[in-house]
């Protein structure tokens, strides 16, 4: 018989590398889907972790795999404090997504760092990990992940919007759900803060106080990927490719980039909320505590913006990913071929033991 209750500890690391999110979050299945987060916690990467994963792209595959290594045992203790301090006796198992170091599905390729089979055997508990790869195989973009989640624990938004290091959203359309990045956010804005020294722009202060520059706006507006149709996802490598070069031509003050990239952000994001009319919205992330950011997001949208309690906002991803495991235990659909754009519906993930 299919067990209704589940213990697991969920754990994310995103591109924005604030750090490792871990949750403890008990899953309940009666006719819906239910669930607690018992403990929650970002653990921040030191600052050799921090300069590697910002790193990660220029690294060759065979230097990757040596990473690798050294990252699943980094993680593997991250987890174990965790479960050490919360005094964790019991979990079905660890749910954890792992860091993107390659994110390229044009060319059949992803890899997230973090997810070999040692780390069930430096937990020695059960771990299910590298949820992205079978979709990219099957043909989709391997991300984003979260909507399984966000039609099967949130339901009553019609849209649920991420403010990571990217922009991710999904909604329910045609009976179906569809979700696709939209656009940079804190991988961009953290780019360019972090370069005077500061680790973020606290309530978006800095950028309330820039100016607005028109030509860098409208160009940032008419990139390729704002016109190419669902699904689509970004990856770092866009980042630096496409955006970042662009910015630095026009070689201004760092508070009207940070202005000018928000203005852009809030455009983009609105677009697609006003695709529907009286929307409900729940944003989650980071950079739901950039206050000038989601007052342009507002300032745009037509939509009823939801912003949820601490826990949601800081570790929905986490949270899904362990209920992503969850799903791969009962062998249940995780990932959406209407949202990767994969040949079929499928379970992805790997279940290693100890």
């Amino acid at each position: 018989m299919t067990k209704s209750e589940y213990k697991v500890i969920g754990v994310m690391s995103g591109t924005s590398l604030d750090g490792v999110d871990l949750v403890l979050v008990n899953f309940f299945k009666d006719v819906f889907w239910d669930f607690e987060i018992v403990y929650a916690e970002t653990i921040k990467y030191s600052q050799k972790w921090y300069d590697i994963l910002k790193s990660l792209v220029t690294f060759k595959l065979e230097k990757l795999h040596e990473i690798d290594n050294d990252y699943t045992e980094y993680l593997g203790n991250i987890i174990k404090d965790f479960i050490v301090k919360n005094r964790i006796d019991h979990i079905d198992a660890v749910c954890s997504h792992g860091h993107t170091a390659l994110h390229q599905p044009e060319k059949q390729l992803t890899y997230q760092i973090g997810n070999k089979s040692s780390l069930a055997k430096i937990l020695n508990e059960k771990v299910v990990c590298d949820f992205r790869v079978q979709d990219v195989i099957l043909g989709g973009q391997g991300a984003p992940l979260v909507p399984v989640g966000d039609e099967l624990l949130f339901s009553e938004y019609d849209f649920c919007l991420n403010l990571g290091g990217f922009a991710n959203i999904s909604m329910d359309l045609n009976n179906e759900r569809i979700a696709y990045d939209i656009c940079p956010v804190n991988i961009v804005l953290n780019y360019y803060v972090n370069s005077v020294g500061l680790e973020y722009d606290d309530k978006g202060q800095l950028a309330s106080t820039g100016k607005l520059n028109i030509s860098l706006l409208n160009q940032l507006n008419s990139l390729e990927f704002y016109k190419e149709t669902y699904p689509k996802s970004l990856g770092l490598e866009w980042v630096n490719q496409n955006v970042i070069p662009l910015i630095n031509s026009f070689n201004l003050d760092i508070k009207d980039i940070l202005k000018t990239v928000i203005e852009h952000i809030g455009i983009q994001i609105s677009s697609e909320i006003n695709k529907k009319n009286k929307s409900s919205v729940l944003i989650t992330g980071g950079g739901v505590y950039n206050d000038y950011l989601v007052n342009r997001i507002k300032h745009y949208s037509q939509g009823r913006i939801v912003i949820p309690s601490k826990s949601i906002i800081e570790f929905k991803e986490a949270l899904i990913f362990a209920f992503l495991g969850v799903l791969k235990l009962r062998n249940e659909v995780n990932c959406l071929q209407s949202v990767t754009g994969a040949s079929k519906n499928h379970s992805s993930g790997k279940i290693y033991l100890p």
